[in-house]
């Protein structure tokens, strides 16, 4: 068996190619994140196709804050695959708006240690995201944000199992 860093393209066992990931997202996932040294946050999400290239995201879940107070939490995304060629693989993240607004683009590749990720960068305002997408051999993945700017200041981690 080859291993994925000597493919053409990236290719991961459990996720396979690249540009296959966005089509194995769908279904429903448990997560855990933290916002280090602000809250934690269980939950579930949802990916549901909306056509052959978009996914809608939607995450529920319990957010527990730093001074112990837990208030109910959700999240909406729109993930694409379109504007990718056949040879890569990647989606794009955009807010659930009307018209939808782009949060940010992710092109993928293999690591050597077996996974495959993509970064990215968006400014909101003068507050920067850079983001990090990470999905791993056993079949889960990750999403960290680190956020500095002049309002906001914070890093949060996110890792994603699948439910059967």
């Amino acid at each position: 068996m080859r291993r994925p860093e000597d493919m053409n393209g990236a290719t991961i066992v459990g996720w396979g190619d690249a540009s296959q990931v966005a089509k194995r997202l769908i279904g429903s996932w448990s997560f855990d994140r933290v916002i280090e040294g602000q809250a934690t946050m269980q939950g579930t999400a949802t990916f549901t196709p909306l056509d052959r290239v978009r996914l809608a995201y939607r995450e529920q879940g319990y957010l527990k804050l730093a001074n112990g107070n837990i208030v109910q939490a959700e999240r909406e995304y729109v993930f694409s695959s379109s504007g990718f060629s056949s040879s890569g693989g990647g989606f794009n993240v955009f807010f659930k708006e009307d018209p939808p607004r782009l949060f940010h683009e992710i092109s993928l590749s293999a690591s050597p240690g077996g996974e495959l990720s993509g970064h990215a960068r968006h400014l909101c305002k003068r507050d920067e995201y850079l983001s990090t997408y990470l999905f791993l051999p056993d079949g889960t993945f990750a999403i960290r944000h680190v956020v500095r700017g002049p309002r906001k200041d914070y890093t949060m981690n996110t890792t994603y199992t699948p439910l059967a």
